[in-house]
């Protein structure tokens, strides 16, 4: 994949985003602390930053084949800018916190729709995992340096002042809009769109498009449940919560070491045969965390499993981006995000309620087996999108 300048604007826009959405999504409960906010409350402020995309995601879709990515990217960046401005000049209050969640929650949604649509639209066929890989290492680089910048804007204390962290996720909301109007290539793509453009229903019925949706969206409420359970099952253990998030951290790491690589992975398996072994490797993984294990088995089974999770995202991305028409691949990516907004709240209650009286083990055990079960459906995935080539094999 030739880095020149459109691809770097690009990543650098992906990075910017997810640094901009993981610094001020974790800097919202730290305020709503300081304000008392009963704890029942948490569980609103949350939600309200996915409550809304999830009911715009498709109608943003339609959005990006009508008026082109790079304008569909801008507003993302303003309505993160108004975030900002909303957690400063509102913040002091629930209501105020919910509102700048909601613009927070749209102008992620906005970004990442018009981020994805661009690599599917402006990539050619042979090199769409490379793509994707490269795209979704620069989402996790942001989602990684996110949380960091609560240190250097809000200090070491145990509830930091939130304050100065609103001040500079919104100094870099505003660095993300200049950057989206240097997105070149972002044209509407309406045009291309084969007459009598399908719906929703007629996208679904294109080879593998539902296999591929519901892979993702269980390797994503997968990673949601790592994140929340191994913090969960250090705590029964007795694990020590430095080592714990060690343990986080090797997991990030390893998903992006996966992306970093994957297009020369599927070009050495191909796309059907790495997603399995990815989505067995997750499985074996996760599945031995569960068990009584040394901590450094436990590294290693979390290492294992972050390579396995890392691929299951970009891997669907560029199989929807081939299966799908010109014209209609920024409806299909939304049609993802909505599955997977969707599988992030329903998965992880079913999950909990099904391992309820069994721990945190438990949890990550069905986890686990809800993966191994997911690899029966990439082997439903046609060889390569849809297209009835054998490229990668």
């Amino acid at each position: 994949m030739k880095f020149d300048r459109r691809i770097s604007v690009l990543l650098a826009h992906a990075v910017l985003t997810q640094v901009v959405t993981f610094v001020l999504r974790p800097a919202t409960t730290y305020r709503a602390l300081e304000l008392d906010v009963p704890a029942s409350w948490l569980g609103v402020l949350s939600g309200s930053f996915a409550l809304v995309p999830l009911v715009l995601a498709l109608p943003a879709g339609h959005i990006v084949d009508r008026l082109g990515e790079r304008r569909v990217m801008i507003a993302g960046g303003v309505l993160l800018c108004a975030s900002g401005a909303c957690f400063l000049l509102l913040g002091g209050s629930v209501l105020g916190l919910v509102a700048g969640n909601v613009l927070l929650g749209t102008g992620h949604l906005c970004s990442v729709i018009g981020q994805q649509a661009l690599v599917a639209n402006k990539t050619s066929s042979a090199r769409l995992d490379a793509a994707f890989g490269y795209y979704t290492f620069a989402a996790s680089l942001g989602q990684a340096a996110g949380p960091l910048l609560i240190v250097v804007f809000g200090g070491a204390r145990a509830i930091p002042d939130t304050t100065p962290i609103f001040w500079g996720a919104t100094a870099l909301a505003a660095a993300l809009l200049v950057c989206s109007f240097g997105i070149s290539g972002g044209t509407p793509s309406a045009g291309t769109a084969p007459e009598g453009s399908p719906g929703v229903r007629e996208l679904l019925r294109l080879p593998g498009l539902v296999p591929a949706l519901s892979t993702s969206c269980v390797v994503l409420a997968a990673v949601d449940l790592s994140l929340v359970y191994l913090p969960a099952l250090g705590a029964e253990r007795g694990i020590a919560s430095g080592v714990v998030g060690g343990l986080l951290g090797l997991r990030a790491v390893a998903s992006m070491v996966s992306r970093f690589f994957l297009g020369r992975s599927t070009r050495l398996l191909g796309r059907r045969r790495l997603l399995a072994l990815s989505l067995t490797a997750s499985a074996v993984g996760l599945g031995l965390t569960a068990a009584p294990v040394p901590i450094w088995v436990l590294a290693v089974a979390v290492l294992v499993a972050g390579l396995g999770l890392g691929v299951g995202q970009p891997l669907t991305m560029s199989w929807l981006a081939e299966s799908t028409p010109p014209g209609l691949r920024g409806r299909a990516m939304s049609l993802r995000l909505t599955g997977n907004r969707a599988g992030q709240v329903v998965l992880p209650g079913a999950v909990g309620l099904v391992a309820s009286g069994v721990g945190a083990a438990g949890v990550l055990l069905a986890t686990a087996l809800g993966l191994a079960g997911t690899t029966f459906l990439a082997r439903r995935l046609p060889l390569d999108g849809g297209t009835g080539e054998n490229r990668s094999e």
